[in-house]
């Protein structure tokens, strides 16, 4: 729904959970340049935002995997909101890592799932899908069924999409970048000409650096 996805954006827009400097570059934790950082765990200190997601990935839960017997989330920045919409549907619950403990029993699942079961997993980005995927594949390696991903951003990376369709795993987010800078725009926390900067990221991420869109 366009309403809830231009309305969330302006939301993490005001509480700086994104921030953006497009002639500057954050590094990503997957080694890409960017323009912009998201920090979703800041959502987490906002009761009415954090409820507000929380409802609204459940309700993207129940419109597109409703036949879900089990919630998983990504860690380790999906586990809070996966936990608490796992809660609000009333499904069991695990989180995935994406690389086992160093100790202990050394568990890539933290929870009990079962095979067979239905897992939708729950992420807080879609960036360049590896570690969704890397969930999803681990949930497979233990025998259940990954419907599908939601998460609350999708960066809409062409990348990201084919790789969610090599799999033949269905995504969806309550927004995306596109509605991000829709919305940034609109409140004037970008102008017009930061754009072109912005989409010239967006068409490479791999490679581009700052400086290589000049405003002046």
């Amino acid at each position: 729904m366009e309403h809830v996805a231009r309305l969330l954006a302006g939301k993490l827009l005001k509480i700086s959970a994104i921030n953006l400097q497009p002639y500057n570059s954050f590094i990503w934790a997957n080694g890409w340049n960017a323009p912009m950082y998201t920090d979703m765990r800041k959502t987490l200190s906002y009761p009415p935002l954090r409820t507000f997601i929380k409802i609204q990935l459940a309700r993207l839960i129940m419109e597109h995997f409703g036949e879900a017997d089990a919630v998983a989330g990504v860690a380790t920045g999906a586990i809070a909101y996966s936990a608490m919409v796992a809660d609000e549907l009333g499904l069991p619950y695990a989180y995935v890592r994406t690389t086992p403990k160093d100790h202990g029993l050394e568990n890539l699942i933290e929870g009990s799932l079962k095979p067979g079961d239905k897992v939708v997993v729950v992420n807080d980005l879609i960036t360049n899908a590896s570690r969704s995927l890397l969930v999803a594949q681990t949930l497979r390696d233990a025998g259940c069924e990954v419907l599908g991903i939601v998460a609350m951003l999708d960066f809409e990376f062409e990348s990201a999409a084919e790789r969610f369709d090599e799999m033949g795993i269905p995504f969806k987010a309550l927004s995306t970048y596109g509605d991000l800078l829709a919305v940034a725009l609109s409140q004037k926390v970008i102008v017009p000409a930061d754009v072109a900067a912005f989409n010239e990221w967006h068409d490479d991420p791999e490679t581009w650096t700052p400086g290589d869109n000049d405003n002046e």
